[in-house]
């Protein structure tokens, strides 16, 4: 546990509430649980909690439920009685730090872990329960592979029923089944994870698993109904946007500095980068659609914005395909080609910052809808000249660019969407083709000095890697014929590229990155030259 003189002694902001209030009271009446206990969830949502708490808005704290890595519940929440040390990281240099104590409990929330599946199963039916967040990542959400056919774990999720379930989709539709058999009771399924239009794409997770489960006969036809009756079960969209790399140990060295010792970074045996401490940025928004069948806390409170499922989709896509995920996805990638490890200090590359002021200003902000709520321009400005800059962010781009196989329909296929819509065609794109010829560059795991490197994870690794496995560097390649099974494949980028009108550009800049070292970085810089 944390050592509260410590904390006061190093100027830790402390709660006004009492911890052994807000817990004994979520125990009597929980109404917020919480899946995904990962950095984002404890930066930010957490926070989200405490000041509520603060301010005698919510009396009782929030449960946090772990279906993936049980390491972390039994490393960085157990340990510290489920407190979070936050550090948010100004762009001055200056670090701000509090002790959020907003968790009453945490679960690693697994069938193979019999006691807290159990318990989370008893929570989740109990009437007072009115949100469920949920961030697990895109990919999490992800039931079918490539080519539309059901992951074997879902499948065999699907055949075994209820409660013998694995994935973290399957294990959610498990407990709706639960609290439908107690009395079909209201809930709101929140996602906050970043993609857009998240909310619609967790319910059809949900009414598909229910589906098959009522073929298979495990549950019944009402149970599907409820999962599709608003009046009962909602699934609001949200936008969240709030950049929160892995812990740093420059900041773990920070704090030790300031008497705060023995707060280890730690790398679970599952691959989660995790700690005592969440370092943040100070910049953040939650905009989340205001629909609430059992009623919500007062969220506005705590700064976010509550409105309507329209105005969320237009801020999400502003974010997401416009002015702030690609163009973090696009620098990433070349990041992890030109040998970066830091996102802020691509920021000190011309260069990439040519290339995303391209994707963003001259690319996104000509067919992103204004949400009014955020002012688009306002909005990359901010990102460029100040949250990617940032240098206490220890952000990566290989943190960025895993999983971007199923992060690249949103990021930049929307935006290729608008103007096939407006113009008949997105051949007039320069800098998301250049961005799109990165990807499949980067998918080779040979850097632009002709250095091996190991790719992010991504769940269509192996398979692209196949499919690319004749582009060699320095080799000549039929390259546009290689790589047409990919770019016409509309499970990835949510279109035909062909049929777009951009594929052809993009085989023709995958193949000049192809030409030998230090051809990514010619074939970038000659195609970015003279954006300002």
């Amino acid at each position: 546990m944390f050592d509260h003189n410590v904390l006061k002694k190093a100027h830790v902001i402390f709660p006004t509430e009492k911890k052994a209030a807000i817990d004994a009271q979520t125990a009597i009446q929980p109404r917020w649980l919480h899946f995904g206990g990962g950095n984002l969830y404890r930066a930010f949502h957490a926070e989200i909690a405490q000041s509520l708490i603060d301010q005698n808005e919510l009396s009782s704290g929030i449960v946090v439920c772990e279906t993936f890595d049980e390491q972390i519940i039994d490393q960085v929440y157990t340990p510290y009685e489920n407190d979070i040390l936050e550090v948010i990281m100004h762009e001055d240099g200056q670090l701000t730090k509090k002790l959020l104590q907003s968790t009453a409990a945490s679960y690693y929330c697994h069938p193979s872990c019999t006691d807290s599946y159990q318990k989370v199963r008893q929570l989740f039916s109990d009437p007072s329960v009115q949100l469920v967040t949920v961030t697990i990542t895109e990919k999490g959400y992800g039931l079918k592979d490539s080519q539309g056919n059901f992951l074997p774990v879902v499948q065999a999720d699907l055949a075994a029923g209820p409660h013998q379930v694995n994935h973290t989709m399957s294990i959610l539709a498990s407990f709706l089944w639960d609290r439908f058999q107690s009395g079909a009771l209201p809930i709101a399924m929140v996602s906050t994870d970043n993609f857009s239009q998240n909310g619609l794409r967790f319910q059809t997770a949900m009414v598909t698993i229910a589906k098959e489960w009522q073929k298979l006969g495990h549950v019944s036809e009402a149970f599907v109904r409820y999962l599709e009756n608003n009046a009962q079960v909602t699934f609001p969209w949200s936008m969240i946007d709030r950049i929160t790399p892995n812990p740093s140990t420059a900041v773990a060295e920070e704090l030790a500095a300031a008497g705060i010792q023995q707060l280890p970074v730690i790398r679970t045996d599952k691959g989660t980068t995790i700690a005592p401490f969440a370092n943040t940025e100070a910049t953040h928004y939650l905009v989340i659609e205001d629909d609430f069948p059992n009623g919500r806390p007062n969220l506005d409170k705590a700064g976010v914005i509550l409105t309507s499922r329209e105005i969320v989709d237009k801020t999400d896509s502003m974010k997401v395909t416009t002015c702030l995920n690609p163009l973090h996805t696009a620098m990433s990638l070349f990041g992890c080609l030109l040998g970066y490890t830091s996102i802020a200090a691509e920021m000190t590359d011309p260069d990439i910052v040519a290339l995303i002021k391209g994707i963003g200003y001259r690319e996104g902000l000509p067919v992103v809808e204004d949400p009014e709520i955020i002012q688009p321009k306002k909005f990359i400005d901010e990102v460029v000249g100040l949250r990617l800059p940032n240098p206490l962010i220890p952000d990566t781009p290989q943190r960025i660019a895993a999983d971007t196989s199923q992060k690249i329909a949103i990021r930049f296929g929307e935006t290729i969407k608008k103007y096939v819509e407006k113009e008949g065609s997105a051949s007039e794109l320069t800098f998301i083709p250049l961005a799109i010829a990165g990807w499949l560059r980067y998918l080779l795991a040979i850097d632009d000095e002709g250095h091996p490197f190991v790719p992010s994870p991504d769940p269509l690794l192996a398979e692209l890697q196949e499919i690319l496995r004749e582009c060699q560097l320095g080799t000549a390649a039929d390259v546009q014929g290689i790589i047409r099974p990919i770019l016409a494949n509309p499970q990835i980028f949510g279109l035909d590229l062909y049929q777009a009108g951009i594929a052809e550009n993009v085989g023709h800049l995958f193949a000049k990155m192809l030409a030998g070292t230090g051809a990514v970085r010619k074939t970038l810089h000659e195609t970015v030259e003279g954006i300002e």
